[in-house]
């Protein structure tokens, strides 16, 4: 079978190289940088499991930046670019889903369109009654930033939104690239599993603000969160996992998709959702607010990036910590080995992480890390579990 996978980003990719094990599948992509790592069995993205596959494993995996022409001949096509969320028009940004969907009518219009790209409830059938000629589903996707590939080979869930033949078709796909035996197969809806994306991903963002609305209230009170966490953990019915304080929830899925849910649900009767979007702000500004207590001169911010062992720091907690403190006049140093620039908005970008440690008062860190451990007295951080 032939699988054509649009966006070689963590989605796009992951999805890729585990139907590459299988099948015939052409990745594309406007990157041409990325392009030409993939072409020559490099991952453009930091995860090990992806690192290590494209280096090692037979893939029948090819890329290029041409859509129209591996669309000749694609028997399933996955969309997985990227949707931005749209402040200003309150929605995802969903242009680049419905021009890959455009061009599958036009080039190859018996293919299963298959939406991996979180999208608002209700954009498929939307899509169903532009293009009725066209077989448009959609599939959540349950990934990690940094484990993308591992999260296909292991899945939690399969779920594919479409009851028919095409849906069943798509979880046997991906059932056959897992690793795992016995994984859990659901087929839905359309728009109900536009919604288990969402809700999920509301309340994995519901349970990080309300440990870090537990931490806050431990700092202000001068209480050891470390000591509340562990007792409340140990209820079986809330367990022990994902508890771990932070600077707020960030990366490239929750902020956005807690915002469009709440988007969503702007004829439903609601209190929590609009909730848990705010508390992210408001724990923000009490981070900001208790290193500023420290009257700090100079500020170093030690990595952007989400999570160890991922390189994306889109929409990360700390920036808007950092932007804060830019705000209130504090001067700003970074060290993050990732970024090509040499600043980062406005703030110098360190690449000696020794005269870093020396230029900054205060080090803020979302999470520990051992090349830390000299300057542990320098160190701002809430991470109590050094895990992410």
């Amino acid at each position: 079978m032939k699988i054509v996978v649009v966006g070689i980003g963590y989605v796009g990719l992951s999805n890729a190289v585990v139907l590459a094990q299988h099948h015939e599948v052409v990745a594309v992509d406007l990157d041409e940088r990325r392009v030409a790592q993939v072409n020559r069995r490099e991952s453009p993205i930091v995860d090990s499991e992806l690192e290590a596959y494209l280096r090692e494993q037979s893939l029948r995996l090819t890329a290029t930046g041409d859509l129209a022409v591996a669309l000749d001949g694609a028997e399933v096509v996955v969309v997985a670019t990227p949707t931005d969320y749209d402040p200003a028009e309150d929605f995802f940004d969903t242009s680049s889903v419905e021009s890959v969907i455009a061009s599958v009518v036009e080039h190859a219009l018996d293919a299963t369109i298959v939406v991996k790209s979180t999208v608002p409830v209700g954009f498929v059938e939307r899509m169903r009654s532009v293009h009725p000629s066209a077989h448009v589903l959609f599939s959540p996707e349950f990934l990690r930033e940094g484990r993308a590939l591992y999260d296909n080979l292991h899945p939690s869930r399969i779920v594919v939104g479409d009851t028919g033949e095409r849906g069943r078709m798509f979880a046997d796909l991906m059932l056959e690239g897992a690793l795992d035996s016995s994984v859990p197969v659901l087929l839905t809806g359309p728009t109900e599993a536009e919604a288990i994306k969402l809700f999920a991903n509301t309340y994995l963002a519901l349970r990080v603000a309300y440990f870090n609305e537990l931490d806050t209230f431990a700092v202000t009170h001068g209480l050891d969160a470390a000591q509340i966490i562990e007792g409340v953990g140990l209820d079986p019915r809330i367990g022990t996992h994902y508890n771990n304080p932070s600077f707020g929830y960030g990366g490239y899925c929750l902020p956005k998709d807690t915002k469009q849910l709440l988007a969503n649900y702007r004829d439903v009767p609601q209190n929590l959702i609009a909730a848990v979007v705010s508390a992210n702000t408001t724990r923000k500004d009490f981070i900001a607010a208790d290193i500023l207590r420290r009257a700090p001169r100079v500020v170093g911010i030690h990595r952007l990036i989400m999570k160890t062992g991922s390189d994306n720091f889109r929409a990360s907690s700390i920036q808007g910590v950092m932007k804060r403190l830019k705000a209130k006049g504090v001067e700003i140093v970074l060290y993050e080995p990732s970024l090509e620039d040499d600043t980062f908005f406005g703030s110098p970008v360190v690449r000696d992480l020794d005269e870093f440690k020396r230029r900054a008062d205060v080090i803020v860190a979302n999470r520990q890390s051992d090349e830390l451990s000299d300057v542990a007295d320098k160190v701002y951080t809430r991470d109590i579990h050094g895990r992410d």
